[in-house]
C-alpha cells in the first residue's frame, strides 16, 4: 500500500469518528495505529515495522521535518489533502523508545464547523449552555474557561463567539497557538515563538484594530495574564483559558501569576470548568464503543460544566477564602452526580471523574 494511501485511510477514520488525536506506537514487533477518545487508546489497525518507518518517514518528509533524524524528538506540521474537496491540517510529533523505535503522534486539526457535532447538542443540561450564551451579551470582562487536554475548551469558545455572531455583528480577533478552527467571520492570529509572535505581542496589537471580542488561547504567564486583564478593563470582552483544576484553581492561578484580587474582582464576568464525559449506551450496557452505530459519533460523549459566576465568586472576593462551609461537595462533582443520576454516564464515569 502506498504511503498517501495509508494515511488517507486512518484519516478518514479519526475524521468519520470525530476524534482528533492518532497515535502510531511500537508493540513487540509491529506499530499499532491506535485513535483517543474520551475512554483512552482504541486500536485501529496494526502495521509491520517496515511500513510504519516508511509511514513515519513520509509524514516527516512532508512536514518538513528531518527524516534521517531518529534520536532527538522533533515536531512539524502540514496540510494534508483527503480529496479535492477536503484539506486537513496537521501536528506531528515524534519521540523515540530506549530501543531507536519511533512513535508518532498526529492531531488533526482545522476541521469545519460542519465536521464537528454541535457543543450546543453535546451538552449534557442546556440550561448551562444557555447561561453561557448570556455571558457573551457583556460589553467588557473576562470569561474563563478550564480543563483537561481535549475536554472541548476551544469548541465550546467557538461556538458561542459563532452564536453571538449570529445575533450582532461584531470584530472577533483570535489568538491561538496554533489556530484549531478556520473561521472566516474572525480575524485568527497565530502565536510564533520563533518569530517573536507572542501572546504579549498580539495583544497589544489587536487591541489597536478596535476589536469587540478577544479570544486568547491560553493564559499561560504572568505578562498573558496581566494583559488580558487590561484588555478587559479597557471595555473589551475577552475569552480565554487557563489550565487548572477547576474554577477555584483558576482564580489561584491567576494570584499566582501576579494578578491582584482587586482586579480579579473588577473584570471576571464568569469563569467555566467542562469535562468532556463518554455518554451511556443502552446497546453496549456501558460507555459506547468505537464502532457501535447505536449512538451516532457525535452523541457518544457529551459535555458537562462547573460554572461560577461573578456573583458565586464575591465570597472568595470579600473573605479570601473559596467557600464558608469547607466540607461541602465540590460544585463539579454536584453536576456530575446529577448527570449519573439521570442515568447519562455510567458508575465507572462517575467515580473516574470525581474532583477530590
Amino acid at each position: 500500500m502506498e504511503m498517501n494511501e495509508l494515511a488517507t485511510e486512518v484519516f478518514t477514520q479519526a475524521i468519520k469518528h470525530q476524534l482528533d488525536d492518532i497515535h502510531l506506537l511500537p508493540v513487540g514487533e509491529e506499530y499499532v495505529f491506535y485513535l483517543r477518545d474520551v475512554n483512552g487508546l482504541k486500536e485501529l489497525r496494526r502495521i509491520s515495522d517496515e511500513v510504519a518507518l516508511q509511514f513515519i518517514s513520509y509524514l516527516k518528509y512532508q512536514a518538513g521535518m528531518d527524516v534521517g533524524e531518529r534520536r532527538r524528538p522533533q515536531s512539524g506540521s502540514l496540510t494534508f489533502e483527503i480529496s479535492k474537496e477536503q484539506m486537513i491540517e496537521l501536528r506531528l510529533s515524534v519521540i523515540t523508545n530506549f530501543k531507536q523505535k519511533e512513535s508518532m503522534v498526529i492531531r488533526l486539526l482545522h476541521r469545519s464547523k460542519k465536521e464537528k457535532a454541535s457543543i450546543r447538542s453535546m451538552t449534557y443540561f442546556p440550561k448551562d449552555w444557555a447561561l453561557l450564551q448570556q455571558f457573551l451579551r457583556y460589553k467588557s470582562g473576562l470569561i474563563l474557561f478550564s480543563g483537561p487536554v481535549s475536554s472541548g475548551k476551544t469548541s465550546t469558545m467557538y461556538a458561542l463567539l459563532r452564536g453571538r455572531m449570529q445575533e450582532k455583528t461584531l470584530q472577533v480577533i483570535t489568538m491561538e497557538d496554533p489556530v484549531e478552527y478556520h473561521e472566516p467571520m474572525f480575524l485568527q492570529t497565530e502565536i510564533n515563538e520563533k518569530a517573536g509572535i507572542t501572546y504579549e505581542l498580539l495583544i497589544k496589537s489587536c487591541l489597536r484594530h478596535h476589536p469587540d471580542i478577544l479570544l486568547i488561547g491560553e493564559i499561560r504567564d504572568e505578562m498573558t495574564a496581566k494583559m488580558a486583564i487590561r484588555a478587559a478593563l479597557t471595555g473589551h470582552l475577552i475569552l480565554a483559558t487557563v489550565h487548572a483544576k477547576d474554577c477555584n484553581g483558576v482564580v489561584a492561578r491567576l494570584l499566582e501569576l501576579g494578578v491582584s484580587k482587586t482586579m480579579l474582582e473588577q473584570t471576571i464576568i464568569a469563569i467555566c470548568s467542562q469535562r468532556l464525559l463518554p455518554r451511556y449506551c443502552g446497546l453496549c450496557g456501558k460507555e459506547c464503543e468505537l464502532h457501535c452505530n447505536h449512538l451516532t459519533n457525535g452523541e457518544k460523549r457529551g459535555t458537562i460544566f462547573e460554572i461560577e459566576t461573578h456573583e458565586k465568586l464575591a465570597h472568595f472576593f470579600k473573605t479570601n477564602q473559596f467557600s464558608a462551609d469547607e466540607e461541602r461537595v465540590h460544585p463539579f462533582n454536584k453536576v456530575l452526580r446529577k448527570a449519573y443520576a439521570l442515568g447519562y454516564i455510567t458508575d465507572k464515569t462517575y467515580e473516574t471523574y470525581q474532583i477530590i
